[in-house]
């Protein structure tokens, strides 16, 4: 047998189970040294991933949980998009819009002197389309053109009105009308 072990064994009972405590202690601290601390570093960050998980998987799950309500507005909201389409025409329906508003000028007894469309102007997801509009007329005139312009299906406003020239044609005063007209469309993105 190996002299030193041979030694080892000869040693009184007491100094071997030093001995043997001391080499526990060695291969227990190599293990926490090599093996459990670089493992046990690396769970500070994984906690922390853990955690951010955690409100993920909450702020998911009460969505999914409202998922019903969510899609009930969203309906809503497409209904509403729907309404709102109608009210604002798109670039073909633009030229028979204003046509149609020089008829009713004309339907009002108003006559139309110029009727002349301007640029759009675009504001994001609609855009306005003026047009300058000269007329001649009774008040009377002016207000049932205003009424029927108020009661179409699409959005029109008129403004800047400009009366002006009075004169007088039996009973009723005439005037001339100058305004805006503008009306808006739906911006396809």
């Amino acid at each position: 047998m190996n002299p030193k072990l041979e030694k080892l064994l000869k040693m009184p009972l007491h100094k071997r189970l030093l001995v043997l405590g001391a080499l526990m202690l060695v291969v227990i601290g190599a293990f926490v040294w090599f093996l459990w601390l670089p493992e046990y570093e690396k769970l500070g960050p994984m906690d922390q991933d853990i955690a951010r998980l955690e409100a993920e998987y909450l702020q998911k799950k009460q969505i999914a949980d409202n998922l019903p309500k969510f899609k009930e507005e969203f309906a809503k909201m497409e209904k509403l998009l729907e309404v709102a389409l109608t009210e604002l025409p798109n670039k073909k329906e633009i030229p028979t819009l204003l046509t149609n508003l020089a008829a009713l000028a004309k339907d009002s007894g108003l006559e139309v002197v110029t009727f002349t469309p301007r640029g759009e102007v675009n504001k994001g997801f609609y855009a306005e389309v003026p047009a300058s509009v000269d007329l001649i007329g009774s008040f009377h005139q002016i207000a049932e053109f205003a009424q029927a312009v108020g009661k179409l299906s699409r959005i029109v406003n008129l403004g800047n009105l400009d009366l002006s020239s009075p004169r007088v044609d039996g009973d009723t005063a005439i005037l001339r009308i100058k305004c805006n007209v503008t009306t808006f469309r739906f911006v396809e993105q």
